[in-house]
């Protein structure tokens, strides 16, 4: 089964979250290499945590809801049942 989202605001909403996580990384690389405090660095890594797991839960969340509000098999409960259980197992893995 496929999941996927065409949403353009869902896919825009993702990609600014990758922008920011994309810079914070950056940040990082340049404090390495300016010899930084170890404990700074930490604290960026573990802030570059939390948004990618932000940004995993809430396009889960939105992907989720798409899928949900727009089946694409609407006539195939077995298929929605399908969806729905891989839905839940992703969200597992993300939380």
């Amino acid at each position: 089964m496929i999941i996927k989202t065409e949403n353009p605001e869902v896919k825009g909403q993702i990609h600014k979250r990758l922008s920011r996580i994309e810079g914070q990384l950056r940040g990082v690389q340049k404090m390495i290499d300016e010899n930084r405090d170890c404990r700074e660095i930490l604290q960026q890594l573990i802030a570059i945590r939390s948004a990618v797991q932000s940004a995993s839960l809430n396009f889960m969340q939105d992907v989720a809801s798409d899928c949900l509000m727009n089946p694409t098999d609407q006539n195939d409960p077995e298929a929605q049942r399908a969806l729905m259980m891989d839905l839940v197992k992703l969200l597992g893995k993300v939380s």
